[in-house]
């Protein structure tokens, strides 16, 4: 039951994550590969606020979405001055930069060896050390984004970055300033990704660099394109087969000695095969 319950947890972190990334890259149509970066922003400090403060957990996530969101402005203005692919590559750079600052600082990250002893989130005198009642707080924090999602998506706000999508240049002769809308939901994204950021951390009670790479962020990725681009229910099932799949692949009777090298092939395959016969993944409105 225990390790179900780490499967679900960790579920509900990625679909967040996963929701996140859909409304920059499924709505607006922004080739981001960074978001690895404000998740890591959010973990760390969430992290550094709980150990050197001993300040609340609600309180120490809701500074980390601030710091979170103060950054992803920055970076949001200044990858709009790139298109298409130079916005991945500048997404690309930036995520490295973030993961550099984590590695290397080391008397605030702690550098390679992470922060320890990131304890669990108390509320009204009520500790989250159970993994169950971690799961509550975790599937709530995910239902509540996934409505969050759903609101943005549904508004008007959500039918102007979908026209941005298709073409920011004809949406920008309307009038509507196409840039503040970018930066707009770059920013909410992040602010998610962070929320996120903030469970990881004190769930595993240990955080360190290699957590947030790059390969963290193209696996967020391919959550969003799996499940379907434009569609937010697609960023959960994508998250639930993502995670679900290499945790099925353990119980299939492979050889000891090459059981791990057959489930990266049977894993590989069967991605290879999702996005030859369902391109706009399982739920998906859109094609990238």
């Amino acid at each position: 039951m225990e390790y179900l319950i780490h499967i679900a947890i960790l579920i509900s972190i990625y679909a967040i994550l996963g929701l996140s990334l859909n409304l920059v890259v499924g709505f607006t149509g922004l080739l981001s590969v960074t978001q690895a970066a404000f998740y890591g922003i959010g973990a760390y400090a969430t992290a550094i606020l709980l150990v050197s403060t001993g300040m609340n957990f609600f309180l120490a996530m809701f500074i980390g979405m601030i710091i979170t969101g103060i950054i992803a402005l920055v970076m949001g203005f200044v990858l709009s001055k790139f298109k298409d692919d130079y916005y991945a590559l500048g997404s690309f750079g930036f995520n490295v930069i973030i993961y550099s600052i984590f590695l290397n600082w080391q008397s605030l990250t702690n550098g390679p060896l992470g922060i320890p002893g990131i304890p669990r989130p108390t509320l009204f005198g009520f500790t989250f050390s159970e993994n169950a009642w971690f799961l509550v707080l975790s599937a709530g924090c995910a239902v509540a984004i996934y409505f969050i999602c759903q609101f943005i998506t549904k508004s008007s706000f959500g039918r102007v970055l979908k026209a941005i999508r298709e073409d920011d240049k004809a949406i920008a002769v309307f009038g509507y300033r196409t840039l503040w809308y970018k930066l707009a939901i770059f920013v909410i994204s992040a602010v998610m990704a962070a929320v996120a950021g903030s469970l990881f951390a004190s769930y595993i009670t240990f955080i360190d660099p290699s957590s947030f790479t790059l390969t963290e962020s193209i696996f967020i990725l391919a959550i969003v394109i799996l499940g379907g681009l434009a569609s937010n229910k697609g960023a959960i099932w994508g998250a639930v087969f993502l995670i679900l799949l290499p945790e099925i692949l353990r119980f299939v009777g492979f050889p000891d000695e090459i059981a791990a090298q057959m489930r990266q092939v049977v894993y590989g395959l069967i991605l290879i095969l999702l996005m030859l016969y369902r391109p706009q993944g399982l739920v998906g409105e859109y094609r990238l």
